[in-house]
């Protein structure tokens, strides 16, 4: 057994409805690591594996690890160029496919390649687009990519703002790295545009939200779905009447299934204002239209609910993560306190994991501020179910807040968030549960003892209907934990 690893077991009578249920903690052994140069991700389950990556500039590795979280397997990526500008894997049963981008003479140019179920390279790598930079170097969002949910069809694309107009490009490839289509398309609009994260179903076609934001908090008195079909060349635009109101932190989740796209969000009565409320609808593939859409203001009893003093303003900073879709059409969302702040002053305590990115040099010091998670559950004609807040609070400086936020975990019957709960002194991990009834249930899942390495929660996966994988740092070392729910 590897020396290193160890096993944590907790009683929690949390996921399985009025039973208890051991809870398992597995952690890997160390490999060496830093933070303010290296790049990591949970790849997932290929075959009887778990894969998760680490590059530094020693090299680029998969780590293959049995269930024991013992590792069996290192394989170098010895076809990844010297200078990595973003990685993205896509899991498959007996394969993995990798996206990335690499900074090459002035140009961040996006590759794609195929892996066996051992990280033998079995096709490609493979050119697919690439962007010039500026003179400063790489310093933005290239391109982007969408996965539809049966993972065949694989998007990489790039969005052009230009004022009032939305210029896509894209290259289609499927899950054997073939292309299968290249192509765009342009939308205009009578004022500024941008867009939110893109969506493709399984048939391939594109779906892009966009709209329009006015005021000095961006807020959006247009809202559109942009549809590309699988081949087409302009898009079909679809607006999400508003009604004099405002739109914001506006989320779309595809619902492959019931042919729909979901929307919900937040809305205001004025484009500098407090939020008043839930904005939902959904769009359906099928005609091409939204329906059921409703404004669903906060009572006063669920602003009450937050804790914050001044109650208009009470939903100010959330914004929305997720939307879970429930079996009967309705879905629950996801929302989190969150603010990022500039100081200029001289800088203080950055918190309990400033060792990891040093000390400040610069007097303008942004902070970023993790607070309570909040959920909000609807049925299928938009009513509203129950309503629960994870207590939270968390807070850094310069650091992007790779520490805080949470990771999500959908046993299909209960939502389980799992979040640091940290200070200057001391952290430990907690994991929130939510019931389908809305009661919460809060417990510490590691007691925060001086040898226990520091969790990422935000950057750990699901890898099984009750298992996530989480990366975890001790100084310059990382290693990866398994919660076996």
């Amino acid at each position: 057994m590897n020396k290193f690893r160890w096993i944590a077991v907790v009683l929690l009578g949390v996921l399985l409805q009025g039973s208890t249920t051991a809870q398992e903690v597995i952690y890997s052994g160390y490999d060496k690591f830093d933070l303010r140069t290296g790049d990591f991700s949970v790849i997932g389950k290929v075959g009887n594996r778990t894969y998760t990556y680490r590059g530094s500039s020693d090299g680029f590795f998969l780590d293959a690890y049995n269930d024991s979280m013992e590792k069996i397997a290192t394989v170098m990526l010895d076809f990844f160029p010297k200078k990595i500008y973003e990685t993205r894997f896509i899991n498959y049963s007996d394969k993995i496919l990798a996206l990335y981008q690499a900074v090459e003479s002035g140009k961040v140019v996006q590759y794609a390649a195929l892996l066996d179920e051992t990280g033998r390279l079995t096709k490609g790598p493979i050119q697919l687009t690439s962007a010039k930079t500026g003179i400063f170097g790489a310093n933005k969002d290239y391109f982007s990519s969408a996965i539809s949910d049966n993972k065949q069809h694989i998007l990489v694309y790039a969005i052009e703002e230009r004022n009032s107009e939305l210029q896509m490009t894209g290259v289609w490839i499927d899950d054997a790295l073939a292309t299968t289509q290249r192509g765009g398309a342009t939308f205009r609009a009578d004022n500024y545009v941008s867009n939110g994260e893109g969506i493709i179903d399984n048939d391939g076609n594109f779906y892009l939200p966009a709209y329009a934001p006015v005021g000095t908090r961006n807020f959006a008195d247009q809202l559109w779905l942009l549809s590309l079909p699988r081949g087409g060349r302009r898009f079909v635009s679809k607006s999400l009447p508003l009604n004099d109101l405002y739109a914001t932190s506006t989320f779309m989740k595809l619902d492959n299934p019931n042919s729909r796209i979901y929307a919900g969000g937040f809305y205001s009565d004025k484009k500098n204002g407090n939020y008043e409320g839930v904005l939902y609808a959904w769009y359906d593939l099928t005609d091409s239209s939204w329906h059921n859409r409703k404004t669903l203001a906060f009572d006063e009893s669920l602003r009450t609910a937050t804790g914050e003093r001044n109650k208009r303003r009470a939903f100010n900073s959330f914004q929305v993560k997720q939307l879970i879709i429930k079996k009967d059409g309705g879905f629950v969302l996801i929302a989190e306190d969150f603010t990022v702040t500039t100081r200029n002053s001289a800088p203080g305590w950055g918190g309990y994991y400033s060792s990891y990115y040093g000390p400040f040099m610069n007097q303008s010091v942004r902070e970023y501020n993790y607070e309570d998670i909040f959920a909000l559950s609807y049925d299928g004609s938009g009513n509203k179910d129950w309503h629960a807040f994870v207590r939270k609070s968390q807070y850094s400086q310069e650091d992007g807040g790779v520490f805080s936020s949470f990771g999500m975990m959908n046993t299909g019957g209960t939502l389980g968030f799992l979040f640091n709960d940290f200070n200057s002194r001391g952290s430990r991990i907690q994991l929130a549960t939510i019931n389908p009834e809305g009661n919460v249930n809060m417990q510490s899942l590691a007691a925060g003892g001086a040898s226990d390495p520091d969790w990422l929660p935000r950057s750990g996966k699901q890898v099984g209907l009750r298992e996530m994988v989480v990366p975890c740092l001790r100084k310059r070392q990382i290693c990866f934990a398994k919660i076996i729910f």
